[in-house]
């Protein structure tokens, strides 16, 4: 007899059933959740793929020839589906066809045994080709996962300008450098062409770890001060501390060692000098800047300012760490003034940094979300910064009286509160905040015309009387949390041939507006959209919601069933139910009783971060995350459990909102099985848009899954799917953008121009803060410097500040 009729040997029947059974077990899987997914109007391709594969794991365990054919077909198949439900994007092509291909070519190579089985010639030249262009295919798709996939890929490499002679920056006295929040440097000694040499220079622990379990607990989320050879830390339990910004050596140290129940932090501090010039506003009809004095040869005439989550307001000595005593009680304030209850208990306190606005320190605070009707105010409090007594306080509830409530009164409770940084314009003395939503997010029937007036809006205020000035709405009747997260960034904005002092921020949302400082109107075209109303008995749904369309949206288009991933065509698969079950209808898609998607989400979309301005080049850079949420209202009942304010884990409910009919049931991530987002990737994007076309330059997915995985498993592998981002950037003027922010444990840095990736380092854990830039005044070196106590959702902490800088002498 041939050798190649011989009957197959134990091992190799036994390899085809198993091979079978699996390609059937795939098949049931398509066939019986494919039914599923055309139940709710989805796509019939699983079925009948399903169908397809069943019979060739049968056949293929029977040992039939016809089997590999069957398999062949459902391979092609899916490849011409795929291009043609996702078109020729790289991840979405590898969470449907990739697992595919790995059986292709275990079926390519067992086509020979099928064929010997039935007692034909074994011919396996064709079957090892195949075999050979399926394993070439597996491999270059694995390649390439290590390659980073630009959803934009535009830019051009942008000529270096050098810093003109006087504009070299001298300090990073504010929490967002400028205090019009621009985060860019000055400096252009570290630059895109020589950056691969940068070096630590120092390390500094600060002795406080965050402990974050839930992602509620305390977080590093820090951006230092410089100011000449002294850097300023604050810690997540607003420990206060100053280093050499040469060495990094520890000046000195206080330990206020603040605690509350949850959402302990410190984004940033405020520094005063009482002897530097006040600069008094240009602005015709501005009020002046109150001025201030301290006694000759007085303690604390250069100041560091900090509320805690005590909640205190608190100054130090810039030169000792010692309180000031002639502020407030020796150093301290109490921010519960008139707040009322909750304040004590964890319901209130201020997680930004505090804004110096002229001699003016201005407060606000985060009050717990979806929590109860009965919170905490929302009001915004200006200090005097040498005293600490209160000046003004613009109470959203009652805006025309900038008076401290009488005793035994409260400011008007549960009104939209500022809890992001805000920008200070010296020119027109005025302050911009952020401002987010009335309590309770999701439910807004007791919200009064000022809260709807005031919610999810910029507010610009005198800075030294805390009178509106103007106030401009992004979402109406939010109910998604869409709050302005971030600090307002000045730029110069190109209107008509001219410049415009204009303000751009981002949303939750993922909107970019670009409005007038002066009188709070856009500068770039924003649409009036209708969007459907939800069936909450009593809620106001605003039949229309602004779209800022004069500027890129942020990941935020609309999804649809196509738009669903995977890590393999089993859980996309399973993705496409969870989401075509889910009443969605869009970026605003109102909160029910029945389950919906909020995509991008109340993470964002973008996130308190915010933007960094190249004003060289007219650039602006941000990034975001996309995670979308599921929400879903219950009546309430007696089994609704007390809400802890946490917004940061998620949500399972049901959790009691109080005061309302109803219980949160879900808030949690739109997550596959495996849990991944549903949604393709990138998770978190890094984007360059030109304020000159109003376009995107370019967009980079930031961050790898190198320090995170499925089921908490690190998956050890960089491969850059773009990650949700925590933190902002760093622009300077050597052609850079610094960014760490991601769940890997990486500092980056981009070219301005192009996008590309020129240089990382490791840092020793994760980062939720934004790097800033100095030159020291002792050795004329440019420094980078990043806070590292740990990622979101890592458990890795850590209690690292680290500098870098270029090698030898200057």
């Amino acid at each position: 007899m041939n050798q190649q009729h011989k009957d197959l040997s134990a091992l190799a029947k036994a390899w085809l059933f198993v091979l079978g059974a699996c390609i059937l077990a795939a098949g049931l899987f398509f066939g019986y959740h494919g039914a599923r997914l055309v139940a709710l109007n989805g796509s019939w391709y699983f079925v009948v793929c399903g169908v397809v594969l069943a019979l060739s794991g049968i056949q293929i365990a029977r040992r039939r020839p016809n089997g590999g054919l069957l398999f062949a077909l459902a391979l092609v198949g899916t490849a011409i589906w795929a291009v043609i439900d996702v078109g020729l994007q790289f991840w979405p092509l590898v969470s449907r066809v990739m697992v595919f291909v790995g059986f292709g070519i275990l079926v390519a190579l067992s086509q020979p045994l099928l064929r010997r089985a039935q007692k034909l010639p074994a011919n396996p030249a064709p079957s090892r080709i195949a075999a050979a262009v399926l394993a070439l295919a597996f491999i270059a798709t694995v390649a390439g996962m290590f390659v980073p996939h630009a959803p934009v890929s535009q830019g051009e490499t942008l000529a270096l300008k050098p810093v003109a002679p006087g504009q070299e920056q001298k300090d990073w006295a504010h929490y967002g450098n400028t205090a019009g929040g621009t985060r860019f440097a000055a400096l252009d000694q570290i630059t895109r062409d020589n950056v691969k040499d940068l070096e630590v220079a120092w390390t500094y622990r600060t002795g406080d770890t965050p402990v974050s379990p839930g992602g509620g607990g305390a977080e590093d989320q820090q951006t230092p001060l410089q100011i000449g050879n002294r850097v300023f830390l604050c810690t997540p339990h607003n420990n206060v501390i100053a280093l050499d910004a040469t060495t990094g050596k520890e000046l000195w140290k206080v330990e206020i060692n603040a605690k509350q129940k949850k959402w302990m932090r410190c984004r940033g501090l405020a520094y005063f000098d009482i002897d530097a010039p006040l600069e008094q506003p240009t602005v015709e009809g501005a009020t002046p800047v109150k001025a201030v004095s301290l006694a000759a040869g007085a303690a604390c005439r250069r100041r560091i300012l900090m509320n805690s989550v005590t909640p205190e307001l608190i100054a130090l000595d810039a030169d000792t760490g010692a309180f000031c005593a002639d502020f407030g009680n020796q150093g301290r304030v109490d921010l519960r003034a008139g707040m009322g209850k909750g304040a004590d208990k964890g319901e209130y306190y201020p997680t930004s940094a505090p804004t110096l606005a002229g001699t003016t320190i201005v407060i606000g605070g985060r009050v717990a979300d979806n929590v109860s009707t009965d919170m905490p105010g929302g009001v915004v409090r200006g200090f005097d910064v040498v005293t600490g007594e209160l000046r003004w306080a613009f109470d959203p509830g009652n805006p025309e009286d900038q008076a401290a409530p009488a005793d035994g009164q409260t400011y008007v409770r549960s009104t939209p509160n500022v809890w992001a940084p805000m920008s200070y314009d010296a020119q027109s003395n005025t302050v911009f905040m952020p401002v987010g939503s009335a309590a309770v997010d999701l439910w807004g029937v007791k919200h009064t015309a000022l809260d709807r007036k005031y919610g999810a809006s910029v507010l610009a205020v005198d800075a030294s009387t805390g009178r509106e000035k103007w106030v401009y709405q992004t979402v109406h009747d939010d109910l998604w949390d869409f709050d302005v997260p971030m600090q307002p960034s000045f730029a110069d904005f190109p209107v008509d041939g001219k410049t415009v002092p204009a303000l751009v921020f981002g949303t939750k949302a993922g909107q970019i507006f670009v409005l007038d400082r002066q009188t709070g109107k856009p500068l770039t075209r924003v649409e009036e959209r209708k969007v459907p109303a939800g069936n909450i008995p009593g809620e106001t749904y605003s039949p229309t919601q602004p779209f800022s369309v004069g500027m890129p949206s942020i990941g935020a288009n609309d999804m649809k069933e196509s738009d669903m991933w995977g890590a393999t065509p089993f859980d996309q698969l399973l993705c496409r139910i969870h989401f075509k079950s889910k009443r969605y209808t869009g970026l605003f898609t109102p909160p029910g009783t029945d389950p919906s998607l909020n995509l991008p989400g109340s993470l964002g979309g973008m996130n308190w971060g915010g933007i960094s301005i190249d004003p060289v080049n007219g650039y602006l850079f941000i990034n975001d995350m996309r995670v979308g949420l599921e929400v879903q209202l219950v009546e309430a009942g007696a089994n609704a459990k007390k809400s802890d304010g946490n917004e940061a884990a998620a949500i399972q409910g049901p959790v009691a909102l109080s005061g309302t009919p109803y219980a949160i049931n879900a808030k949690v991530r739109f997550m596959s099985p495996l849990e991944i987002p549903c949604q393709a990737p990138p998770f978190g994007t890094l984007t360059a848009v030109d304020l000159k076309t109003q376009k995107m330059v370019w967009q980079v997915p930031v961050g790898t899954v190198q320090d995170t995985g499925p089921f908490g498993v690190k998956l050890g592998l960089p491969i850059p799917i773009g990650m949700p981002t925590i933190g902002g950037t760093l622009a300077t003027q050597g052609g850079l953008v610094f960014i760490a922010a991601t769940q890997d444990y990486y500092l980056r840095a981009y070219d301005a121009g192009t996008g590309k990736e020129v240089w990382k380092v490791r840092l020793p854990v994760g980062s939720q803060g934004t790097p800033i830039s100095y030159k020291s005044t002792a050795d004329g070196k440019q420094y980078i410097v990043i806070s590292a106590g740990g990622a979101r959702n890592s458990p890795d902490r850590g209690d690292y500040v680290i500098a870098y800088a270029l090698p030898g002498k200057v």
